[in-house]
């Protein structure tokens, strides 16, 4: 079997703004959240998110970047950029891909909404101005393939393209089907991930409406995954992506890869539309699959960075779900959801969680669940909770579910 590995990571998170600085962020265990200037203007009923700290688009991307694109783009564009610069791809940290057959290299993200914004933004003049009003940038803003195709526009990719949307799975949903890419043979190197620029006033209700946010009005605390006074998640943006590429090829060209994207398993729980089931089961599989794919012992993986949205249904089927596939294993695996720091970034979540998963692999230490004062006694796992915990890490797991019942785990081991 191929072997599949990561060369290169990029990320822009509320938890900060490059891998140095948001890997410190979720090691510090504070939270991200904080009120919301927009979303207090628009009246939402929850005015809490999770937003990347200090973005401008037109300085970072150049002169009518904010008008061109939407915010979902722009995330993915820098994360990209960081992501090739670490990877070797390009010279002098450009994002003009050179140092690889650009024809043999593909890009694949997940995103669950795509250009959230945009939609807001045109829908009103559509309506108060009519439709002459409407901009002709309107449908390429929007379109939620636009950010990987827009990375292909300036970095010369020209590989396979693709966008997948697997709701709050999408992020890792791209990350293993770029695996796939790779065994199949239809490309040398993969960017991979997922992104998601949803803090809009039209999403955060509708969110709100449905019961998904916390209604907890401190926005340091709102966000707790695994506590008993968990209420629902906080809304975060986010773009996490990875450089794939065949152990071979990276071996040639003489790059050091960072860990191996060793397994990779997905599931549909078939059981409701939010909701998981409460045993977990779509989970279960995912999961299990995970391992089985990566041909490793159960007893191998150590670290599990969960999905743990600080919802009261998602983080107890999780846990029922980590204990029902590793047994008696499962009380000697260290649990941390770093959505505790970062809220729930939706499509961008597994793709910027399995970042972290490879940050904890490489150094081992394991961040800890922000905001974790007292342990819902329903959640029987060992949740890193007040420091990060060193841990001496053979092998990662970093599992996300999104609405529609869609499962995806990935399983990471060292380079």
């Amino acid at each position: 079997m191929t072997e599949v590995v990561v060369t290169g990571l990029g990320i822009l998170s509320p938890s900060g703004r490059g891998v140095e600085e948001a890997w410190a962020g979720v090691l510090s265990g504070r939270s991200a959240a904080a009120q919301d200037a927009q979303l207090q203007e628009k009246g939402t009923p929850v005015t809490i998110s999770c937003r990347v700290p200090d973005f401008d688009a037109d300085a970072e991307l150049g002169r009518g970047a904010k008008r061109r694109l939407d915010r979902f783009t722009h995330l993915a564009l820098i994360a990209a950029k960081e992501a090739i610069a670490q990877a070797g791809l390009s010279e002098d940290g450009d994002e003009r891909i050179t140092e690889v057959d650009a024809d043999r290299t593909g890009v694949l993200l997940g995103s669950g909404i795509g250009g959230a914004e945009t939609w807001e933004e045109e829908y009103p003049r559509y309506l108060d101005k009519g439709p002459g009003r409407v901009s002709p940038m309107f449908v390429p803003k929007m379109l939620s393939n636009t950010a990987a195709g827009t990375i292909a526009i300036r970095s010369g990719a020209r590989g396979p393209n693709m966008t997948v949307n697997t709701a709050c799975a999408a992020g890792a949903s791209a990350l293993h089907l770029g695996r796939d890419l790779l065994r199949a043979g239809a490309a040398d190197v993969v960017l991979a991930g997922g992104v998601e620029a949803g803090v809009t006033g039209l999403s955060v209700s509708a969110f709100a409406q449905m019961g998904a946010l916390t209604k907890n009005p401190d926005a340091a605390a709102a966000s707790r995954p695994f506590d008993v006074g968990r209420d629902g998640f906080v809304i975060g943006e986010a773009a996490g992506v990875l450089v794939l590429e065949t152990a071979e090829h990276a071996a040639a060209r003489g790059v050091t890869p960072l860990a191996v994207l060793a397994g990779a398993g997905a599931s549909a729980d078939a059981h409701h539309a939010t909701a998981p089931p409460e045993d977990g089961g779509g989970a279960i599989l995912a999961m299990r699959r995970a391992v089985e794919d990566a041909g490793l012992p159960l007893t191998a993986i150590g670290h599990h960075n969960a999905h743990g949205t600080s919802t009261p249904l998602n983080d107890a089927a999780e846990a029922r779900a980590l204990r029902a596939v590793f047994g008696d294993h499962t009380d000697r695996i260290v649990v941390s959801s770093t959505k505790g720091v970062t809220g729930h970034t939706l499509g961008a979540a597994g793709a910027i969680e399995a970042i972290f998963a490879i940050q904890s692999l490489r150094e081992g230490l394991v961040p800890p669940t922000a905001n974790l004062v007292e342990q819902d006694p329903e959640i029987d796992l060992d949740v890193v909770a007040g420091a990060p915990r060193e841990v001496a890490l053979e092998a990662v797991l970093s599992a996300s579910m999104g609405f529609g019942g869609q499962n995806a785990a990935l399983v990471f081991t060292p380079a």
